[in-house]
């Protein structure tokens, strides 16, 4: 029996960046030999593997890979915010101006976070706090490390709302959390994060939930204060297109590993790994199979108005007005058809969304859904339908029960609506949406917190998937996914929407995905449609000089 060859060493690549070589530049932020490994269901799982990284002073690194990859657990890292059963490997470093972070204490690393460093997360909802005013929380980052009197603060709250591109700032600061749309939530925690100027800004995934004109602006903005205040920016993302307009140099992570580095455009015109060259090769493709013309109308909306009442003024005297999110707005989804509603954030296109599930109230106007009127139905009235229609939500995890592990999450729909004869074979149900999903079986024991963003995003689908509904409302459910996740969850979506029939109401701000994945299109502003029509058609030859202004911000700009 002969001797089986000796299996080549896989190799990586070197850890110094030259300009950080011994006797060179010393970098501002250094890890060496980082791993991060996790208690979970009693085995170890390792989530960042002997990572060593440097980032140089004024420079934007970026960190990139698919969901999963270890990204953002290093970001968590490097803050100091790794969860109570992560294990951080004794021979890891991370070093701020020389210093090694991991030994400090709390308190030590709390003073640091919000003056010297500071994170943007990927899921706003999950970090703002639902019981305080956008102001009050933006105010009292200031006052916590600025040492501003309440008023100064207020007023400076007002100013970086203002300079991050949120309208209307002097109200906006005595809303709440769940009264803005979900881009305008990623942008008030863009202005806690720049509140008090830090030497080092963490950034990961910060324009997930921005369309591409907003994102511009924010990625420009994190750019100027950048430049004016020599900030470090390390910028986690799956968007390599961002990384290419905005990235000095460019970190690729897989299954927790460094897989390739190098200056951003060394990377893009010559990866030397092949991971690296299938990241760069992956964006949507493809067009959806037509749809049926003749179908039957799943959901019709008929001038449909929903409103808000803004309170400003003071205690004793208060000025009311209100806010029209959805002005009139009609639509008809035929069965097995994929519609898209896109936009900027504050658009409209959610809420539009969610007031045809009867999921917000609307102050006038029809809802039918298979023929017959929901929109005068009570809570009671509607549970027989809730499992024909299913939500996939922009936010994954506050979504997502933590005290229940995924396997509850997905089985607790069934088990509502009497789906399955017992426990086993709801089981059976829940392990096969988990593969339609993308996601292995053997996760059902495991709690959000244990995902990435990706990976949540692909239970949430799972939980909807679950239920075999007709409709579902996917209000930017690949924002969280990376582009080669991207590829396979359109395909899956394509693929049920065949198999089973499915009416899709596609809420997006990625024009690609959008194009890739509907049969036709609404264009929204300001709560107002400004042009609709075939995908094709509406994307290639747009008339509305708005709805030019995205496609070129999509495709042109950022091509």
């Amino acid at each position: 029996m002969g001797v089986p060859a000796p299996t080549a060493p896989r190799t990586l690549p070197p850890e110094l960046r030259g300009e950080f070589a011994p006797g060179g530049a010393s970098p501002l932020i250094e890890a060496r030999n980082l791993t991060v490994s996790f208690k979970v269901d009693g085995a170890t799982v390792e989530a960042v593997r002997d990572a060593t990284f440097q980032l140089g002073r004024g420079e934007t690194v970026a960190i990139v890979g698919e969901s999963g990859s270890g990204k953002s657990v290093t970001a968590r890292a490097v803050m100091g915010l790794l969860g109570r059963n992560a294990r951080v490997g004794t021979a890891s470093r991370v070093l701020f101006e020389g210093r090694d972070l991991l030994p400090l204490g709390a308190e030590a690393r709390r003073r640091l976070r919000g003056s010297r460093m500071a994170m943007i997360f990927q899921e706003p909802m999950s970090s703002l706090n639902p019981v305080y005013t956008v102001g009050a929380q933006i105010a009292e980052a200031l006052r916590a490390h600025a040492r501003l009197a309440k008023s100064a603060a207020l007023g400076r709250a007002r100013e970086l709302l203002e300079e991050v591109g949120i309208p209307r700032p002097a109200e906006r600061l005595r809303q709440y959390p769940h009264q803005l749309s979900g881009g305008q939530r990623q942008r008030v925690m863009i202005a806690m994060a720049l509140a008090n100027r830090p030497d080092v800004l963490i950034a990961d995934e910060p324009t997930t939930a921005l369309d591409v004109t907003v994102q511009a602006q924010i990625l420009n903005l994190i750019r100027d204060l950048q430049r004016t205040r020599g900030m470090t920016v390390a910028l986690i993302t799956h968007d390599l297109t961002i990384v290419r307009r905005f990235a000095d140099y460019v970190y690729v992570m897989r299954r927790g590993r460094v897989r390739e580095h190098g200056p951003t455009a060394a990377i893009f015109e010559a990866p030397k790994d092949e991971y690296t060259r299938h990241l760069l090769a992956s964006e949507p493709k493809g067009r959806a199979a037509p749809a049926p013309a003749d179908a039957p109308v799943v959901i019709e909306g008929r001038d449909v108005k929903v409103a808000y009442t803004l309170k400003s003024g003071g205690m004793f005297r208060p000025v009311f007005s209100e806010l029209v999110a959805v002005d009139g707005l009609s639509l008809a989804l035929r069965r097995r058809e994929t519609l898209g509603l896109v936009g900027e954030s504050g658009s409209g296109k959610t809420t539009f969304g969610q007031a045809l599930m009867r999921l917000v109230p609307c102050q006038a106007g029809e809802i039918a859904f298979d023929g017959a009127r929901i929109d005068g139905l009570d809570r009671a009235g509607m549970r027989p339908l809730r499992r024909r229609m299913q939500i996939v939500f922009q936010d994954p995890f506050s979504s997502l029960n933590p005290r229940m592990s995924v396997g509850q999450i997905i089985a607790e729909g069934l088990k509502v609506n009497g789906i399955g004869a017992n426990a086993a074979e709801r089981a059976d149900r829940v392990r096969d949406a988990l593969r339609d999903a993308g996601m292995p079986d053997g996760i059902a024991g495991r709690f959000p917190h244990e995902f990435s963003g990706g990976q949540r995003q692909r239970i949430a689908i799972a939980r909807a998937i679950a239920l075999e509904p007709e409709f579902i409302l996917l209000d930017e459910p690949t924002s969280a996914l990376d582009l080669s996740v991207q590829a396979q969850v359109i395909a899956l979506l394509r693929r049920l929407q065949e198999e089973r029939g499915l009416s899709y109401l596609f809420i997006s701000h990625d024009l690609k995905v959008v194009r890739a994945m509907c049969h036709r299109v609404i264009v929204m502003r300001d709560g107002r449609i400004v042009e609709q029509g075939p995908v094709d058609d509406v994307l290639a030859r747009p008339r509305d000089d708005y709805t030019k202004r995205l496609v070129r911000a999509a495709f042109e700009v950022a091509a």
